[in-house]
């Protein structure tokens, strides 16, 4: 079945991925120095498109992101090429999440890339700590508006819901 695309859910959605893209673009504005331009990645990774888990799942996925930027700072110090720092990165985040977080080892994966996949000639440690900064900030970022739009949500049940009869 076809999925409306002008839904509440998904009108919902598309304005938390909107309002979330805006801050993490103004933040990487702001602070061009810290290569902030990830976190905009890391926070439409956790965002969730519906009422469905809202909190449970941002906070997995978050959980899911610091674990593939972790796997990847620790293969970034591997003594080999750059392909087998990947492909060992890959194995051991899937192992990870598919027993901690299996919900959201994409997230962990995506993560892992951003931090341990550089460009120029040398990688370097503090461009992999920077990228790590932006999947943590990105998801912290995901997760305050998960929880604006959840309370605004509860609010406005318990503002139009009939108060029950009880009497």
């Amino acid at each position: 079945m076809k999925q409306n695309p002008f839904n509440s859910v998904i009108l919902i959605y598309i304005s938390k991925c909107l309002l979330g893209t805006v801050l993490c673009y103004q933040l990487y504005l702001a602070f061009p120095e810290w290569r902030l331009l990830w976190t905009i990645i890391s926070l439409l990774l956790v965002l969730a498109p519906d009422w469905d888990n809202s909190i449970a799942l941002p906070i997995n996925r978050i959980q899911a992101n610091i674990t593939g930027a972790l796997i990847g700072l620790f293969c970034f110090f591997l003594p080999t090429s750059e392909l087998f720092k990947l492909l060992i990165g890959v194995v051991i985040t899937i192992l990870i999440c598919t027993r901690f977080f299996p919900n959201s080892t994409r997230s962990a994966l995506a993560a892992l890339v951003i931090v341990l996949m550089q460009e120029g000639n040398q990688p370097m440690i503090s461009y992999a700590l920077q990228r790590i900064g932006a999947v943590i900030l990105g998801s912290l970022v995901g997760l305050a508006i998960t929880l604006l739009f959840h309370a605004g949500r509860l609010l406005l049940l318990r503002f139009f819901t009939p108060a029950s009869d009880d009497g």
